[in-house]
Formats: structure tokens, C-alpha cells, sequence
């Protein structure tokens, strides 16, 4: 029997959570607490809408004309979104995993990035997902195996959701995210322009306090998080209080919110994406937090997304 269109899935069971992978782009396809979904679910055999719940691996984003300079040499990539003419989204987001360890509330996905035109480093990456009583937790460790530094970003990319997904659902509900500045957008091909203070454009884009996004349209990468015991944090919650909360540690200084703007019928602001990611869009081309990766070493990042006022 073939795999379903998602690939391989691996069900995760704990308490009063409910996880289920799918081995293509190492993807979250649903994630319930209490039979509630935390996050936009998709259908088993169904083509991953958008990027909903894949893994952001070498790059996070975009790169303007899939083009950069790195170790002298330069480095050109497909231009796979085309409208932006841009390489978006990094190298695996269509890869089949391997699944390489499963049990009832733990699993290890894994692939290798292959040497390629653009990107000419061989690496491999392991991810982990953990259901704990404290949500899904979410480890991602790449380790080059080249024999030269590589370049590398890393993120997520979840849709979350406070339990009803559909056609404008976010509009209803409130965000919430403890960021000093945001990273203003070209409006032609989403890429960056320049860094301001959230304080400067506080009807759009200011979520240091709880506010109902409404008809709020965001598409920006955030930095300057607000740490708590060592963790940054973003949540979505509906007008009781409930919903779902996404944590992250300091090797993701940025997050990308997304309010689904371009999703067409039922998936046009059915839930909002908030991404962690180690860099900000265009990283290879700037430099800006990105990391490089000696022969033989590794990097890694992580987060949890947990059910909140339930």
C-alpha cells in the first residue's frame, strides 16, 4: 500500500494530547488538546496546503533572486515562489523524511540535504517531536557534513488556531507577542526594507499587549523578544481566554507572523502563522544572525506549542 500524499504519518498520544507527523517536510499536519486543534490541520492524503507546519531548513523565508555571496564564491538558487522572484522557504519542506525512532508520545524524523546548484553542502538534520503534559515539543539539530562552513537558518512554520479553523477566524481572536521592533516589507516581493520600533506603528503591528487582530494584515518578522525565564512567547486565544501558546528559546531571536492573507476559500485567515526562526528573511544575502556551520559541527533550535485557558 502507498504512503498517503503527506507521506508516512506517526501518531503521538499523551494525556489529554494528540499529535500527528507526516514525514513529508517533517510536518506537524495536527496537533489537539482535548480534541481542540492548536494549529490548522490538514487531511492525511491531502498535499500540505502552503507551508502549514513544515520545517524552515537551510533558510527560513526568502532570498532576493535566490542569489548570494558567501565564502567568496557566487551562489544561485531556483527562484521556486515565483511572484517575488525569490528562493523561499529553504530545501526541505518536500523532502521525505525517514522515520527513524517511533514510540506512543516521542519520534525522530530524518534527511540529508544533498549538495546542489546554490547550495553546495551536504547536511544532515534530525528532528525530534516529544508530546509532554506540557504540549508538543519540537527539536531541530543539522549537522553539516561537508567539508566546508555552511550557511544555515532554521525555523517552523505552524498555523495556529484557537480550536475553529476557517475563512477569517483569526479576525475574532487576540495576539499577543512581547516584540521591540518589526521588520518592515517591500509590498512587491516581501522583502526587507528596514527595521523600526513596533511603538511606531502601533495600529498595525504592536502586540506587546493582547489586542483582537480583527482586520489586521501581517506578514513581518519580529526581533527584540521579550525573555521569561529564559523563553520567548507568542499567544492566541479567543474572547475566554482560550487557545494555544507557542515557546521558544534565545537561538530563535525572530518570528515571523503571518495572517494567512493569500489563502484562498476556507484557508484566507484561517489561522495565524507564527514562525521562530534563527534569522530574519534574506539572511544569506545580509548576514543578520546567520549561522555558520564549521565541518562536522552543528546547530540547532526548537519550541513548543502548548494549549492555553483549558
Amino acid at each position: 500500500m502507498s504512503a498517503p500524499l503527506s507521506g508516512i504519518p506517526v501518531e503521538l498520544r499523551l494525556g489529554r494530547y494528540r499529535a500527528s507527523i507526516a514525514s513529508v517536510g517533517a510536518t506537524v499536519r495536527m496537533l489537539q488538546h482535548d480534541g481542540v486543534d492548536l494549529v490548522v490541520p490538514f487531511g492525511a492524503d491531502e498535499i500540505r496546503p502552503a507551508m502549514r507546519g513544515a520545517l524552515l531548513v537551510p533558510w527560513p523565508n526568502r532570498i532576493a533572486d535566490g542569489e548570494y555571496v558567501f565564502g567568496g564564491a557566487v551562489h544561485r538558487l531556483p527562484q521556486n515562489e515565483t511572484e517575488t522572484r525569490t528562493a523561499a522557504h529553504g530545501l526541505v519542506a518536500w523532502s521525505d523524511f525517514a522515520v527513524v525512532e517511533s514510540a506512543v508520545d516521542r519520534a525522530v524524523l530524518s534527511a540529508v540535504v544533498a549538495p546542489q546548484p546554490g547550495y553546495p553542502w551536504r547536511l544532515r538534520i534530525d528532528v525530534e517531536f516529544r508530546l509532554g503534559p506540557d504540549g508538543l515539543a519540537q527539536e531541530v539539530a543539522v549537522t553539516n557534513e561537508s567539508g566546508t562552513a555552511a550557511p544555515v537558518g532554521l525555523g517552523g512554520h505552524p498555523y495556529l488556531t484557537a480550536g475553529s479553523a476557517g475563512a477569517r477566524s483569526i479576525d475574532a481572536l487576540t495576539f499577543e507577542l512581547h516584540a521591540e521592533r518589526v521588520l518592515l516589507v517591500t509590498e512587491d516581493r516581501m522583502l526587507p526594507d528596514r527595521l523600526i520600533a513596533v511603538e511606531d506603528d502601533v495600529a498595525r503591528r504592536d502586540f506587546r499587549r493582547p489586542r483582537r487582530l480583527g482586520d489586521t494584515v501581517v506578514n513581518n518578522a519580529f526581533t527584540g523578544l521579550a525573555l521569561r525565564d529564559g523563553r520567548h512567547r507568542a499567544r492566541l486565544t479567543d474572547d475566554e481566554g482560550r487557545g494555544v501558546e507557542v515557546e521558544w528559546d534565545a537561538r530563535c531571536p525572530w518570528a515571523q507572523v503571518y495572517t494567512a492573507d493569500h489563502g484562498d476559500g476556507a484557508a484566507h485567515r484561517a489561522g495565524l502563522a507564527v514562525e521562530p526562526t534563527s534569522c530574519p528573511p534574506d539572511a544569506f544575502r545580509s548576514g543578520r544572525d546567520l549561522i555558520i556551520v564549521p565541518p562536522g559541527g552543528s546547530a540547532g533550535a526548537g519550541w513548543v506549542i502548548r494549549s492555553v485557558g483549558r
